[in-house]
């Protein structure tokens, strides 16, 4: 009796021991920065990505602005937000040109006077622009990096005098792949997106004294249905074509939901930088162990891709909606149109 008795013993704290472990474990994988009760801005909210953050962020108890330029498109994402169970009063929506510094510094002072402070900062908000270099110009440069450096850098700097004093904070800055490895036909947004992880990256190593931790997540392909949204120069219908069947492939893409968890988990923790979904994990480091040969192979792949357009019509910008074609529309995009429909899109 008294085996069995030690023997029940030792099982009964074993268990205790492995249930110790694993909750150690899941609390370290997932952070304990906890977003209950803190107010939470997130740029480019009122869709696809930004929209799937915002709802994570008021199933947890979070107060949540969201910005954007479009207002038919920002109302219809508080009332998705509503439907999360929050307070009316917990939800703010703003439409605002965050290219204009002027405009950002008035959203952060609205949210503060409404929310309270800014606990958590998302800069998410971005644009595509696709296609030959010959067929870009110095706009789409300027656009690009108005909207992924200058954009963010005014709101960190709007946002960073209320965390300094609180002595705390978090700042999520959503770069991508492009960030890290220049993609063809992408330069205008890789440029800016590099930009944007070298600022983000500068800003974390002196604001973590402070602590006040930056991440830089740097997304691969994600499904968040936004692709139609993508502006594309040269052969329109073409470059569209390889776009919108590259951000649907199953296997190479990950859904906005899972990309949303990884990145408020990656809050949580304070990680300094999060890249998202296996092929861009490989491509980045191969790039980083090897980015003469990395770069080499991308040239080679910018040769499969459609080739510059001719005539004035192919350096207008086009939004990939009016670039659609039956292969658009077919099968091998109906991931990313499912999640357009969910996502505000």
């Amino acid at each position: 009796m008294k085996t069995s008795h030690r023997s029940s013993s030792w099982l009964w704290a074993a268990s205790f021991g492995v249930a110790a472990l694993a909750t150690t474990i899941w609390r370290n994988r997932r952070g304990s920065y906890e977003l209950a009760g803190r107010t939470v801005l997130i740029t480019g909210g009122s869709r696809g990505l930004g929209l799937v953050l915002a709802r994570a962020a008021m199933r947890e108890g979070a107060r949540v602005a969201i910005c954007a330029r479009d207002e038919r498109e920002l109302a219809r994402a508080r009332q998705d937000l509503l439907n999360y169970g929050g307070p009316e009063a917990s939800v703010l929506a703003l439409a605002r040109d965050l290219t204009n510094a002027a405009e950002v510094r008035s959203m952060v002072t609205e949210v503060e006077s409404r929310l309270g402070s800014i606990d958590v900062l998302v800069n998410n908000a971005g644009i595509i622009i696709g296609g030959p270099l010959e067929n870009l110009d110095d706009r789409d440069f300027v656009d690009a990096m108005d909207t992924h450096f200058w954009a963010p850098f005014h709101a960190m700097q709007a946002v960073l005098p209320g965390m300094r004093q609180r002595g705390e904070g978090r700042i999520i800055n959503i770069s991508s792949l492009g960030g890290k490895v220049a993609i063809p036909h992408l330069a205008a947004y890789s440029a800016s997106k590099f930009a944007l992880t070298g600022l983000s990256e500068g800003f974390r190593a002196e604001l973590s004294q402070f602590g006040i931790y930056v991440t830089t997540v740097c997304p691969g392909l994600l499904r968040t249905g936004s692709v139609g949204h993508v502006d594309v120069k040269g052969q329109h219908e073409k470059e569209y074509a390889w776009f919108s069947i590259a951000d649907a492939l199953p296997g190479f893409t990950m859904s906005a939901e899972q990309a949303a968890r990884r990145i408020w988990n990656a809050c949580r923790r304070g990680d300094g930088e999060l890249i998202l979904s296996l092929p861009a994990k490989l491509l980045a480091g191969f790039h980083g162990l090897m980015p003469g040969i990395t770069t080499d192979a991308l040239a080679w792949v910018n040769r499969a891709l459609p080739a510059t357009g001719e005539g004035a019509a192919a350096d207008e910008r086009r939004q990939g909606y009016a670039s659609e074609t039956p292969i658009t529309q077919s099968f091998l995009t109906k991931l990313n149109r499912e999640e357009a429909a969910r996502n505000n899109e």
